[in-house]
């Protein structure tokens, strides 16, 4: 299955889900296959908005990710200044903040008129001054005339940036899931309408103990390939069967790492009892450009789907084209003779002086260029 992007791919993964659990397979026959947990973050906020219920293995929700619910805390306390579940987490992301400070610098700016003004005017703590000087002008960035919507993701991500470095061993690889939380923001037209979309789980949901296991409750599973080994579904839908992806830019060193990565999309494959969906994006936008941009680069299909086994799946694409209508014909312009006008064209040149500021006419460039390019195209 061709899809435009990643966000047709979510799309169309959610149609089909539903349109399947209409015709009687229900969502805990289906699953959602990936190479990497990363794949599948616009596909879990896609589900999330239209509450499809579905649980993850093999990796955190997207939204779930600390470094995620850090960058989101700092927008929503923008938001809503008087927001304590935001401005507490936001407030001890600085060093030598701790939970007292943050509960007093959240009491003297909840009796504010205006909560940044309040937040620029308290004591500042000795071990985190500088860095409390910069919040203090994210926030007045975020609420004031800053950058606008969506690059003030991009402004809180870079006053992040040292913070992740800090807090986490593994910053690199978390920083590919903030660039990926840039690009989805920017399919939102706001601040509040992401905000109001991107629904934050409780604190106590990611780190509470187990509970019941829910058996009777009906929900979709997303699984990376390696966590699905051994399972078995009615209905499959693998994600991003490009290279890149399958095979992963760091599975191609060696023929054994090679392998490996062909074996995986098999184990993804055979998971299908009935139905399988192998998605294709065309193409993959490029991270930390304008809300407008448009950079991105264009996908191949994996090398371990050759043209020589396409034959033995159904080729098609989403969304399909309208069924019985025939392609606009623009309207007929004037006819214009090409050729006619180039000759006119090599005329002109030919009248020249003998002499001109390239030297002498069997040497003048201009020319020489148009005649070379006369004899390419067949005219002269």
């Amino acid at each position: 299955m061709s899809v435009g992007d990643e966000t047709d791919q979510a799309n169309f993964v959610a149609d089909d889900v539903l349109g399947r659990r209409e015709g009687g397979v229900p969502l805990r026959a289906q699953a959602v296959l990936f190479r990497s947990s990363i794949h599948s973050a616009r596909l879990e906020l896609e589900l999330a908005r239209r509450d499809i219920p579905f649980v993850k293995y093999g990796g955190l929700r997207f939204l779930e990710a600390a470094h995620v619910k850090d960058v989101l805390c700092v927008l929503r306390w923008a938001e809503n200044p008087r927001g304590r579940a935001a401005g507490f987490r936001a407030l001890c992301l600085l060093p030598g903040v701790g939970p007292a400070t943050a509960a007093r610098v959240l009491d003297a700016v909840d009796g504010s008129a205006d909560p940044v003004a309040a937040l620029r005017g308290l004591a500042r703590p000795r071990a985190a001054a500088e860095d409390w000087e910069r919040l203090t002008g994210l926030l007045a960035a975020l609420r004031g005339t800053g950058p606008g919507w969506p690059a003030e993701v991009d402004l809180i991500t870079r006053w992040y940036e040292p913070h992740l470095q800090r807090l986490y061993d593994d910053a690199p690889a978390r920083q590919s899931d903030l660039a990926q939380l840039r690009q989805i923001a920017s399919t939102y037209p706001s601040r509040e309408r992401f905000l109001t979309e991107v629904t934050l789980d409780p604190p106590e949901v990611t780190s509470a103990e187990a509970g019941a296991p829910l058996r009777d409750e009906d929900y979709l599973v997303l699984s990376t390939i390696h966590s699905a080994k051994g399972q078995e579904w009615r209905s499959v839908h693998v994600l991003n069967v490009v290279d890149g992806c399958i095979p992963s830019d760091l599975g191609t060193g060696t023929t054994e790492e090679l392998e490996e990565e062909r074996r995986l999309l098999y184990v993804a494959m055979t998971r299908a009892r009935d139905h399988l969906q192998l998605l294709v994006p065309q193409r993959f936008f490029v991270s930390q450009q304008s809300g407008q941009g448009d950079r991105h680069v264009y996908a191949s299909r994996s090398r371990f789907v050759p043209d020589a086994v396409t034959t033995h799946f159904e080729v098609c694409a989403w969304p399909a084209a309208a069924s019985g209508l025939e392609p606009p014909v623009p309207p007929a312009g004037p006819a214009v003779d090409l050729k006619a006008r180039i000759r006119a064209l090599w005329r002109r040149r030919r009248s020249q002086p003998e002499e001109c500021r390239c030297g002498p006419r069997a040497a003048c460039r201009t020319l020489r260029a148009p005649y070379q390019i006369l004899r390419i195209i067949g005219i002269m």
